[in-house]
């Protein structure tokens, strides 16, 4: 079997028909023995139970290298993959004449200020459109990073606007990847969350991993169960109080998936119209038709979670300098902000 993994572009031979990998999972240290269809519904989004149980009767499904059926329990450290004769998508990257807004470029590093709505690379569901695809067709012979995806350092969310760095060189690309890692990078955002914080700045810290029980969200576990995450730090200060939501600050320590977006739910002040994490509901003010007319009236001036990389600063990569970026708050955030700043100032009068 000759395995293409989306996380090792090198070839491992073995003795089967070629397959390509798509999906690969280590399962945590405390994980409870659980199928091994029920285990990747709750890891690959938009995946059905129905083809996740043929991959498993067609044997594509492995776990630590041997195919399985479907009722296969899961345990700790088992290395979970779903392999095809056929590529991954994302492995056949188009180029795409896709504008980018371009914030500083040199021969070694690009920060660009990607628009909240676009998808930084290709995957499951988004093969074209992406951050990547547009980078490609602007700039040739990028270095793949250790996911063999060109340029890509860091990424944000999709409905997440604001500041990624891009690396134009091998050693670019490695010098970058080690700041990250050793968490020397400064990331900086700005969020709009539900209520008002008791205090005026501090720090999270809670281990953060998949939901147990929904799939497309990441939560927060603590004590004996903090092994099912990874450690996650944020750093949150109270920008501005607008009555029934608060602008605040976000400095990341670590940068884990939804990191902001899980921290502050689990603080209790959800992002302002987040809908995978529940902001997309009125979770703080009165009941009067004409609040809840304001807000929606938000929710449309704003159509995605109220979240924005606002700061980036690194060391770059051969000049040895910092170098910091700040992007302004985007036109849709800054509207929304505008009207919760008109609704408090009319509250107080």
């Amino acid at each position: 079997m000759t395995v293409n993994s989306n996380n090792d572009p090198d070839l491992e031979t073995n003795d089967n028909d070629d397959l390509y990998e798509h999906f690969r999972f280590v399962a945590d240290k405390g994980q409870q023995p659980l199928r091994v269809d029920k285990y990747l519904m709750n890891r690959i989004e938009n995946a059905s139970r129905n083809r996740i149980q043929k991959a498993a009767k067609d044997g594509n499904i492995h776990v630590n290298d041997s195919a399985v059926k479907q009722n296969y329990k899961v345990k700790p450290g088992d290395v979970v993959q779903v392999l095809f004769e056929h590529p991954p998508y994302e492995f056949l990257l188009v180029p795409e004449d896709i504008p980018i807004d371009i914030v500083y470029e040199d021969d070694e590093v690009l920060v660009v200020n990607k628009k909240a709505g676009m998808v930084v690379h290709p995957g499951h569901g988004n093969y074209s459109g992406t951050l990547i695809n547009a980078l490609t067709f602007h700039f040739e012979n990028l270095p793949n990073n250790s996911s063999n995806r060109p340029g890509l350092v860091h990424r944000i969310d999709k409905d997440t606007s604001g500041l990624l760095v891009v690396a134009k060189t091998e050693h670019a690309m490695t010098h970058l990847s080690k700041q990250f890692f050793h968490k020397t990078t400064e990331r900086e955002y700005v969020a709009l969350v539900w209520g008002q914080p008791e205090e005026s700045s501090g720090t999270i810290e809670g281990h953060i991993g998949r939901h147990p029980k929904n799939r497309l969200q990441n939560t927060v576990f603590e004590g004996d169960e903090a092994e099912r995450g990874k450690p996650a730090i944020t750093h949150y200060k109270v920008l501005e109080p607008l009555g029934y939501v608060t602008l605040v600050s976000c400095r990341l320590e670590t940068g884990r998936t939804h990191q902001i977006r899980v921290h502050m739910k689990h603080l209790g002040h959800t992002l302002f119209n987040d809908e995978r994490y529940g902001g997309d509901r009125i979770l703080k003010g009165t009941h009067f038709s004409k609040y809840k007319q304001f807000v929606e009236n938000c929710f449309k001036v704003l159509p995605r979670q109220a979240l924005h990389a606002h700061t980036l600063g690194f060391e770059h990569p051969t000049k040895g300098e910092i170098l910091r970026f700040q992007a302004p708050i985007p036109e849709d955030m800054e509207a929304c902000l505008e009207k919760w700043r008109n609704y408090t100032k009319h509250q107080k009068d």
